[in-house]
């Protein structure tokens, strides 16, 4: 969710486009915007009846929502220098294609293993569209007014497409299987290919930029190694080998990662602007903001539908109460932002939504929905805040050679929140449960079934015990989240405590 640009070497002069290119370039980077964030939280509420459908593990289960982020998050940091190489343009096509027919592939896989690697390709797509979104809305919006307004309703999208996953998961779920929440990418890919071949800018090139792929693969190695790790401690038998040796690979692949940067002359990551306190603090903050959002809308999606008998659109509009308290702040707090600071909006967002999460553990405790609802449009309200802000706090607090970097570790701050919310709050989840789960005599068949197989038995006994495990699991998410969130006020509160009501947010405001 950047919100500002990786730079283009421009060859020559660009020829203007006409009014009516230009909106329709946004409508279109848009459009591919919104799938990709939707299809970060749409599969939330379809996970019950897929897992159903393809006999899922546990483990598999947790792999099919995190194949996406996590592909995501390991590319994004070299697909920057990868469009500025063969061209934005070009590489948004590619994206669109590989979105497309890795569609298809996931709404037809027959097993856990082939949706997997699905959502694994949709993300190569995801990956190498995002950048380009933000270089096309550059070029084609030469104009300083116009742009911040097309890049304000870019903002506002990927917003929308997290935030309405679940909804629209559900209501595709009310009609057609599961496969649909693909397939609806689609259609939409093909126009958005169609459509920028006759009215996108020209493809600007720059054959001496440099792409580095093995800062990638190490990266990637890392994150995966250290999903894999937190993932394996979710199993009922934990096998502590598998565990010990992902942590050793991802320790390994990440700090060789880290040294090849330090040695680099053009980085994927220079780690030396996180020196910058403002810097420091956006990325927290919008780690945390996601984190908060796509694990609480994981958890609560998976015990709704699982123990109350929700339809996948019933829970999908509960969880909505997080965007509803967050789209009105989203959009006033960039507007305030040189009356409060970023103290107040940032931190003080992220004490609000601590609160809010506490208020929802006590309504899930008590079983009241009403007070549980009213915690989410609390957190929401908060959230919307942090997240107004914090790209403005990235984005404006780096020297202007290193934006394009910025705008990278920006988007990847976003992803790895929401990788991290799934790998360690879906582990926990399903620990929990296993932990608290106490079945009836002669039910040892269970012991180690997925949540979904054995709250779908049929079995009375069986079904109140899992219930009764699934609401304890439930209040543990929610507590972790509220101590994330508390811990976030601290962190950002005391890297901001300088940025006061009336004080400059931003070192380099051009980066936007």
């Amino acid at each position: 969710m950047a919100t500002a640009s990786l730079p283009l070497v421009d060859p020559g002069p660009v020829p203007q486009l006409s009014r009516w290119q230009r909106w329709t370039v946004l409508v279109i980077v848009s459009s591919a915007l919104l799938l990709i964030t939707l299809d970060n939280t749409v599969l939330y509420t379809a996970l019950p009846r897929l897992t159903e459908d393809l006999g899922a593990s546990t483990s598999q289960s947790l792999w099919i929502i995190n194949a996406y982020p996590l592909v995501i998050a390991g590319l994004l940091p070299g697909s920057g220098a990868l469009g500025d190489r063969l061209g934005h343009k070009r590489l948004f096509q590619y994206g669109l294609v590989i979105f497309g027919v890795a569609s298809l592939a996931a709404a037809f896989s027959p097993t856990p293993e082939a949706l997997i690697a699905a959502r694994a390709f949709l993300a190569v797509g995801a990956a190498a569209m995002m950048p380009a979104t933000l270089a096309l809305i550059r070029v084609s919006f030469p104009m300083e007014k116009e742009r911040n307004l097309a890049i304000a309703v870019w903002a506002s999208v990927s917003v929308v497409g997290m935030a309405i996953g679940p909804i629209v998961g559900g209501l595709l779920l009310e009609r057609f299987w599961w496969g649909s929440v693909f397939l609806i990418n689609v259609p939409i890919a093909v126009a958005g290919s169609l459509a920028i071949i006759l009215a996108g800018p020209r493809n600007l090139t720059n054959p001496a930029k440099r792409w580095d792929g093995l800062s990638s693969a190490q990266v990637m190695i890392g994150l995966t190694a250290a999903v894999l790790a937190i993932k394996s401690l979710a199993e009922d038998g934990v096998d502590w080998l598998l565990v010990i040796g992902s942590a050793l690979v991802a320790v390994v692949a990440l700090t060789v990662f880290g040294r090849r940067q330090a040695r680099l002359e053009e980085p994927l990551i220079d780690f030396t602007i996180f020196r910058n306190r403002a810097f420091a603090a956006g990325v927290a903050a919008a780690g945390a903001s996601i984190f908060a959002i796509m694990g609480t809308q994981l958890a609560s999606t998976q015990r709704f539908q699982l123990v109350e008998g929700y339809t996948p659109l019933q829970a999908g509009l509960l969880v909505s109460a997080i965007a509803v308290g967050a789209l009105p702040m989203a959009l006033i707090g960039g507007a305030i932002l040189h009356r409060t600071g970023l103290l107040v909006l940032i931190s003080g967002g992220l004490s609000v939504a601590a609160l809010g999460a506490g208020v929802s553990v006590a309504g899930a405790a008590q079983d009241m929905l009403s007070v549980l609802v009213l915690g989410l449009l609390i957190m929401g309200v908060g959230l919307g805040g942090s997240i107004s802000v914090a790209s403005t706090a990235i984005m404006g607090n780096v020297p202007p050679r290193r934006a394009g970097m910025a705008a990278s570790i920006e988007e990847v701050s976003y992803e790895f929140g929401g990788l991290v919310a799934v790998a360690t709050l879906g582990s926990l989840l399903h620990f929990a449960y296993f932990r608290f789960l106490a079945l009836p005599a002669g039910a040892d068949r269970f012991t180690a079934a997925s949540p979904t197989e054995t709250l779908t038995s049929g079995e009375g006994d069986v079904v109140a015990a899992a219930s009764q495990a699934m609401d304890s699991s439930f209040l543990v998410v929610l507590a972790a989240v509220t101590a994330a969130l508390a811990a976030g006020t601290l962190i950002t509160g005391s890297l901001l405590r300088r940025h006061l009501p009336g004080t400059a947010s931003q070192a380099y405001p051009g980066n936007h």
